[in-house]
């Protein structure tokens, strides 16, 4: 096992890393950028190296920096958390080539599912079901109209490099489809540096379920069940739970199965998330992330699986040590993202802390770094703190959760525990009855 992991991340998942290590008998190296030297992880990790200034550019994602601060602390290996740098491949090869021990899945399988036209093509041959659409990337108009009548409209345009709905365009019709085209490549280039795009039927009322799937160096693959993360806001999650309402056990059993058996194929190891589009009885494999998800601890409430201490042992070499029949899903568990973001306006409101009181109780579990005192800064994710709630089935687990969405304080700067608090009262999502562009309907008062 490991003595020392460098946490080359910040906020609360470098603090959730820190606990996990800690509860291993693991010594902590926190990186920090200038504007975090007060935050949480950094005043518990053993030692902390600051790596530059605020701008992430600078920090957080500045590859020397963090390797130096590995060399000098003598880390043995590496967690990159989620965001930064946790999916690029050449920053994995070069933890690895320095000698460290990357906690996360090879940088080959990073490489290969980091583009979404290679990863559906990967998809479809180990057997995942995939959204119809183009084999590759649509290079040219004439292409764009003939895979167009072919899957039929309307089609959804999308950035091989993206992610987060940038470079993502719907054509309705065949009068829509050039503009949406020649607008993707265009918001593309912009985003990622690559124009790339390619195509798919656009389901009308999908739902975002995805699998959590654990593989180690021998081979075994196991998977966690099924979350449900259909409540977005301009294709990012604000709510996540898990199992899903809209799954039966059968039908769990089944994508599990088929999650498992594509990543044998691949020879996935570490933690890994399968994302699909369920629509009328169907799963279409829309992207994998390579990495540990922000609502990891949904699944974490339902299995009692502790998933970044998992991905440290796989790292270390360990064995996975129980089979698919030793994952008991058990209750229902919600995750809420708590953002410094105006509830109405979804502006960033960064700013100072000056008074906070988390809740607490039997089943809640919160995630973050803050405290009374802490300053906000504005140069990274708005996200402050998750608020997870298991209970022994959905219904308690809403109940327990109105009441500690009812204790959180959070004085100084705004939130969106009020945009959480106006969901619990809504029938549709108090009866499990929403999919992915529910949220976007209810924020705009179309419901």
């Amino acid at each position: 096992m490991f003595d020392k992991v460098l946490i080359a991340n910040r906020g609360e998942i470098a603090l959730r890393i820190h606990r996990a290590c800690r509860e291993m008998g693991i010594k902590t190296v926190a990186v920090h950028s200038t504007a975090d030297a007060d935050a949480m992880h950094v005043r518990l990790a053993d030692e902390s190296v600051c790596i530059g200034p605020a701008p992430a550019r600078e920090s957080y994602l500045n590859r020397a920096a963090i390797l130096s601060a590995a060399t000098i602390t003598g880390a043995d290996a590496i967690h990159p958390g989620y965001g930064f740098l946790s999916e690029n491949a050449d920053f994995a090869e070069m933890v690895q080539d320095h000698g460290f021990a990357w906690i996360g899945p090879s940088p080959e399988h990073i490489r290969l599912m980091g583009d979404k036209v290679t990863a559906k093509k990967a998809a479809i041959e180990s057997g995942l079901p995939v959204v119809p659409g183009s084999p590759g990337a649509v290079e040219t108009a004439e292409e764009a109209k003939t895979i167009a009548a072919e899957i039929g409209y309307p089609v959804l345009i999308k950035a091989s490099a993206g992610g987060g709905g940038r470079g993502m365009k719907v054509a309705r019709d065949a009068s829509e489809l050039l503009e949406a085209w020649s607008t993707a490549r265009t918001e593309a280039q912009a985003a990622f540096g690559n124009p790339e795009v390619y195509m798919e039927k656009y389901l009308g009322q999908p739902r975002h379920i995805e699998i959590q799937v654990l593989g180690d160096h021998y081979g075994n693959v196991v998977h966690l069940g099924e979350r449900d993360c259909s409540l977005q806001r301009k294709h990012q999650k604000v709510l996540e739970e898990a199992p899903s309402p809209a799954l039966n056990a059968d039908q769990r059993a089944a994508i599990g199965k088929v999650a498992v058996d594509a990543m044998k194929t691949l020879g996935y190891r570490n933690a890994g998330t399968i994302e699909f589009l369920y629509e009328n009885g169907q799963f279409f494999f829309i992207e994998m992330n390579t990495r540990l998800q922000v609502e990891h601890p949904v699944t974490e409430s339902i299995t009692g699986i502790d998933l970044v201490r998992e991905q440290i042992r796989i790292a270390a070499g360990a064995p996975l040590g129980y089979t698919q029949d030793d994952v008991i899903i058990a209750g229902h568990a919600i995750e809420c993202r708590i953002n410094a973001e105006d509830p109405e306006t979804f502006a960033p409101n960064p700013g100072k802390v000056v008074g906070y009181h988390a809740p607490g109780g039997l089943g809640v579990r919160v995630d973050s770094g803050l405290y009374a005192g802490l300053s906000i800064p504005p140069h990274y994710d708005s996200m402050i703190a998750k608020l997870i709630v298991s209970g022994a089935n959905r219904t308690e687990c809403l109940m327990r959760l109105k009441r500690a969405l009812g204790e959180y304080v959070v004085d100084g700067v705004k939130t969106t525990i009020p945009l959480h608090q106006r969901l619990m009262d809504v029938p549709d999502f108090q009866n499990g009855a929403y999919d992915i562009r529910w949220l976007e309907k209810f924020v705009a008062g179309d419901l």
